[in-house]
């Protein structure tokens, strides 16, 4: 006499169908968010350089204007537009400024997830104009002990120091130094990934 034949569990294809479609969202979202090679946003030419590997920048607290410390983890739980350079911001900062606030706006509902952050290096500030123009602008000291912590993990172009180049930079809800833009790069471009970049995330 045979021994009945265990019960065959259900098939497995359903099982694996679901770690497929769990698991390839995620990795491709991996890829486009860190910028492996090859990704460029579709369909656009202006796009900002990406920075490879991402670099986590250090907590540090930096003073504002009025001498009042900001919280070290101020680059931390948004989507972060920064821009570095004199406090007296010439043309080039007001346009980098301008960009920022225009291209935050533009992203709609989506605004709340984006902060901007005025690093600036001396000669501080024309609080009038940054107030009326900019409200809700983080602007901050890069003094000579954190602020030059801080400034470490930025990358140089064309042996141009960070202080000195005239970029927009994204930081990621992480922390991460992860894009910046050149100083004739088309604001569109900037809004186009970070568009993409706030699709694809689900954090800050």
């Amino acid at each position: 006499m045979t021994s009945p034949t265990a019960p065959r569990g259900p098939p497995r294809r359903p099982f694996w169908l679901l770690v497929a479609v769990f698991f390839v969202p995620l990795v491709a979202a991996f890829v486009l968010y860190y910028g492996l090679d090859g990704w460029r946003p579709a369909g656009s030419t202006a796009h900002g350089d990406l920075i490879r590997p991402a670099r986590p920048l250090p907590r540090v607290a930096l003073d504002t204007p009025s001498g009042e410390p900001l919280a070290p983890d101020f680059l931390r739980g948004h989507w972060t537009l920064v821009y570095i350079g004199e406090g007296a911001c010439d043309e080039r900062c007001r346009a980098a400024l301008r960009d920022m606030r225009q291209v935050r706006l533009a992203l709609g509902d989506e605004m709340s997830r984006v902060e901007r952050v005025f690093l600036y290096t001396d000669s501080c500030c024309d609080t009038g104009y940054l107030a009326a123009e900019h409200p809700g602008l983080i602007v901050a000291w890069l003094d000579a002990t954190a602020g030059a912590r801080l400034l470490e993990p930025f990358p140089t172009y064309d042996g141009i120091a960070p202080a000195a180049a005239r970029r927009i930079y994204v930081v990621d809800p992480l922390g991460n130094l992860m894009m910046s833009y050149a100083p004739d790069a088309p604001a569109r471009g900037m809004l186009e990934d970070l568009k993409k970049l706030l699709k694809l995330s689900h954090i800050g």
